[in-house]
């Protein structure tokens, strides 16, 4: 009698068990897009670690000049703003002054300079109480950040490249959720098939030695940091060029985006009205020349509105015929960013914003934002981000060792095999491809690359099925 082949167990049956495919597809997005991003994902993280910690780095670094030299009661804003414009020379005067927060801080005066790049001011720090000036440091855009910090931001967001090298930042941003959520569904799904093991999939295990050790490491702490670098994949993409612009695209278009202060005063103080150039000598129509005493004033005014915390910014007129703008820039919690315009020939409001007014996405974005830079819940805030910074670097170069440790020259192929998309249903087929576009148009960078990679992985299998004559699926 002929013995028929069992094929059961050999995988080249038709009826041979398989994985499922949705498995073997994250199994190997996971694979290859870490694989390719990884190195874009660790200089992200390091960098992101390094400026988790620049808030409380930069206190200590600049500890001469954000210090004052008492807790006395300060000087009015105007004699502040007299030294400063003193200091300065050449009847400069300050396009924003932020009054010392609390006792024993200096005020910032800020005024324009051509020499320095673009949303970079020169900050001018006064000591209220005596109007020392204790320091001359440029100061990069609404954080207030100083060279330390502004350094260390630059090298995070575009590694000193200018726009071109935003590009990195986006692209890691852009795949470190999508290969994040990859992974938790590889998790889960060994989660769900171990019985023995599940503690394993939660803590590594220090028996194990070689790939099964470094596979524990990258699966245990990838478990604990997943949440987190989806968030800061989310936060992140929007400070991006393209799909930063969608993000405020999409808020926009559901009615979610951050209020806008008006700070047009109208017909009447473009034309000259009747108080304007006068009234407390605010100068409204002569932006850049503002009298110092109308610091104060506008503070004062402000103080009765909305604006009930220390940490602020006056700025005068941008242009004729605009108002002057009190706003909060306090992001530590409670977040306190209400605004006020202000009619300095008057000093009545002409607008105001209050951030318990904002929309639920736009203060969940201001949230996110602060907690992304560290600053919403003080050094605990910086102290997680560090930590969870380290943690997305470890898991990249314990991937890159799990590749290594088992690397096609050593006869064992890693990579995960091509065909996951051969067994899937046509809807499988169908919503893969559908959610593939959106997430392309949505991330410009993620598209484009994603669409590099098919078709060199489609070139590569169709050299190595004439290499080999097999008939092996190249998708």
């Amino acid at each position: 009698m002929r013995r028929v082949p069992d094929t059961r167990r050999s995988g080249s049956g038709p009826s041979a068990p398989r994985r499922g495919w949705f498995t073997a597809l994250l199994r190997r997005l996971h694979f290859f897009a870490g694989l390719l991003v990884g190195p874009f994902i660790l200089v992200a993280a390091l960098s992101g670690a390094l400026y988790a910690l620049t808030p409380s780095l930069e206190r200590v670094m600049y500890a001469h000049e954000v210090t004052a030299t008492s807790t006395l009661v300060g000087m009015p804003l105007a004699h502040q703003v007299e030294a400063a414009e003193a200091y300065v020379g050449g009847g400069a005067s300050p396009v924003a002054v932020r009054p010392a927060p609390a006792p024993g801080d200096t005020t910032r005066v800020l005024f324009a300079d051509e020499a320095l790049p673009e949303s970079t001011t020169r900050a001018i720090f006064v000591d209220p109480a005596t109007a020392e000036i204790r320091g001359d440091l440029p100061a990069y855009g609404t954080s207030g950040a100083l060279p330390l910090r502004h350094w260390i931001s630059d090298l995070h967001r575009s590694l000193h490249l200018g726009e071109p090298g935003r590009l990195y930042s986006e692209l890691a941003a852009s795949w470190l959720g999508i290969v994040s959520l990859a992974g938790l569904g590889l998790w889960i799904g060994r989660f769900v098939r171990s019985r023995r093991g599940r503690r394993d999939l939660l803590r590594p295990n220090r028996a194990h030695r070689g790939y099964r050790k470094l596979s524990g490491w990258h699966s245990a702490v990838g478990i604990w940091v997943v949440l987190g670098a989806v968030f800061l994949a989310a936060t992140g993409i929007t400070w991006s060029a393209s799909a930063g612009a969608h993000v405020s695209d999409l808020r926009a278009a559901v009615g979610e985006g951050t209020p806008a202060l008006t700070t047009s005063l109208g017909a009447e103080a473009e034309a000259g009205g009747e108080h304007a150039g006068h009234g407390g000598g605010a100068h409204a129509d002569t932006p850049g020349a503002a009298d110092p005493a109308t610091f104060d004033a506008v503070l004062a005014v402000a103080k009765r509105v909305n604006v009930n915390t220390g940490d602020v910014e006056i700025r005068p007129p941008a242009a004729v015929g605009d108002a002057w703008v009190v706003q909060e820039v306090h992001r530590s919690f409670p977040t306190e960013v209400d605004a006020v315009a202000i009619d300095a020939s008057t000093l009545h409001v002409t607008d105001r914003v209050d951030f318990a007014d904002y929309p639920l996405l736009a203060k969940l974005s201001r949230w996110g934002v602060d907690l992304h830079m560290g600053t919403l819940f003080g050094l605990v805030n910086q102290l997680v981000l560090f930590a969870l910074a380290i943690g997305i670097a470890a898991l990249v170069v314990w991937g890159y060792a799990m590749w290594w440790n088992r690397r096609p020259t050593r006869g064992l192929a890693s990579a995960p095999a091509r065909g996951a998309l051969h067994g899937a249903p046509w809807w499988g087929i169908g919503a893969v491809l559908v959610v593939a576009v959106a997430i392309g148009l949505f991330l410009p960078l993620v598209g484009y690359t994603l669409a590099a990679f098919v078709v060199l992985d489609v070139l590569l299998g169709l050299r190595a099925r004439r290499r080999t004559g097999a008939r092996r699926p190249t998708v």
